[in-house]
């Protein structure tokens, strides 16, 4: 009994032992990706902001300047056009994450074979990197949006410490469907076009440029149930913008479907990776 004791408790300090490589592993790769992305630019990591800026004022105003949407947001300024930028910024931030991680992770595989043939390189960490590169760029725009709503309306959300409940969620979806595209993009090389085309269409029937209420009441149940993005987006402005979460039950949803797809992602990806090396 005393030695099965003995090996249980080994194990498992080896088990403990291999997850923290893996994660100081990850922490290395994420560092190494994010300083080559903008290797020798002028403005280096400042990029990811400034993209975001410029599809914050496109979108601002094409929606709320040309097409004149306008929104009612309690403590927010009187100016509709200000009220909309912060609240398009607050629904952009976790879209942009989540399709910049998502294109980037589907060929993450496909673009380092010399990672794949290695045979104690950890293939589970690969999708992961560019994920976790495009949620810290993320960050960014987050600290930029809590400053304009400062500026704004002279007073900081009070429940930011609420941001990891939808982080949550977020990342498992964009992680779940990273794993998928990955695995799936070395036997099929199409798969990365035809996830740039799906998700295009999924912003659009994501209420993040326009309101909700625009949305038929018929179908707005729908939307937010079927689609967790809507409630990750919609949670986003509650406790950035509301100051709390009006969407629990619509957030809980969207966690167990992102768990669902997490699971089933990294199963076709464990599933699918013996055969890298061979195809690559």
């Amino acid at each position: 009994m005393l030695r099965l004791t003995k090996g249980t408790v080994l194990k498992r300090r080896f088990r403990d032992s291999q997850r923290a490589i893996k994660f100081n592993l990850l922490i290395t790769l994420v560092r190494r990706d994010l300083e080559a992305r903008y290797k020798g630019s002028v403005l280096g990591n400042l990029w990811p902001l400034l993209n975001q800026l410029s599809q914050l004022l496109i979108y601002t105003y094409v929606f709320s300047v040309v097409l004149e949407v306008k929104l009612d947001i309690k403590g927010m300024p009187e100016d509709s056009r200000i009220a909309f930028g912060l609240w398009l910024f607050a629904g952009l931030l976790p879209w942009l994450a989540f399709t910049t991680g998502l294109m980037q992770s589907a060929t993450v595989v496909v673009t380092q074979p010399n990672l794949v043939k290695k045979v104690v390189f950890p293939l589970g960490l690969l999708p992961i990197v560019p994920i976790c590169s495009a949620f810290i760029e993320s960050l960014f725009g987050l600290v930029a949006l809590v400053g304009l709503i400062l500026l704004s309306t002279q007073t900081l959300p009070s429940n930011l410490w609420l941001m990891p409940v939808v982080w949550l969620p977020q990342l498992l979806l964009t992680a779940g469907l990273g794993y998928f595209s990955a695995g799936l993009t070395v036997f099929l090389r199409d798969v990365p076009q035809s996830l740039g085309v799906i998700l295009n269409l999924w912003f659009y029937v994501t209420p993040i440029v326009y309101p909700i209420s625009k949305i038929p009441e018929n179908w707005q149940l729908w939307v937010f149930w079927l689609n967790p993005m809507t409630a990750i987006a919609e949670t986003y402005r509650d406790i950035i913008l509301g100051g709390e979460i009006q969407h629990w039950g619509e957030w809980a949803m969207a966690t167990m479907v992102a768990l669902v797809v997490f699971s089933g992602g990294l199963w076709v990806y464990r599933q699918l990776r013996p055969a890298f090396a061979d195809v690559l």
